[in-house]
């Protein structure tokens, strides 16, 4: 690796934030800032996952969309299981060593939220969509508030 590069005549340069544009711009594959704070430089009303509400517009990574007469909409894919927990699993294991009543550890449950909320919004010919992660199970009342919330602005 010690050869000097052999394209380099002066045109191409190596490395990430040099590939021409704005000085000072990340280069390809480094996150991007906010859409909304370069080009708005305003708070966003509303924000689902990666959709950006910020005055009139709609900032998606799709590209602005209006935000009048945009149609939300949510679909609930998370789900709520029932597991038994590895301490009662121990514990039925330990216990039914010295009396058989180590079993009712086993009638312990737990409830885990997995999955997710998929919220979708098209406007100007334009469609985007996003996950937003389920964590309780309120998180699906959550999304619908803030999707009907946006619905309101849309009008």
């Amino acid at each position: 690796m010690s050869e000097p590069n052999p394209y380099a005549d002066g045109e191409y340069k190596w490395g990430p934030g040099q590939q021409g544009g704005a000085p000072g711009a990340p280069g390809y594959g480094y996150p991007q800032p906010p859409q909304y704070a370069a080009a708005f430089g305003a708070v966003p009303v509303l924000t689902l996952g990666d959709i950006s509400v910020v005055g009139d517009q709609i900032l998606t990574p799709a590209g602005p969309m209006p935000l009048k007469g945009a149609v939300w909409n949510a679909m609930d894919m998370s789900r709520v299981e029932e597991v038994i927990p590895t301490v009662a699993i121990v514990l039925a294991v330990v216990f039914a060593l010295f009396c058989l009543l180590g079993l009712l550890f086993l009638l312990m449950k737990e409830k885990r939220t997995t999955g997710y909320v998929q919220v979708t919004v098209s406007s100007g010919g334009r469609h985007h969509s996003t996950f937003v992660p389920a964590t309780t199970p309120d998180t699906f009342f959550w999304v619908m508030g803030q999707l009907n919330y946006a619905r309101t602005l849309s009008a």
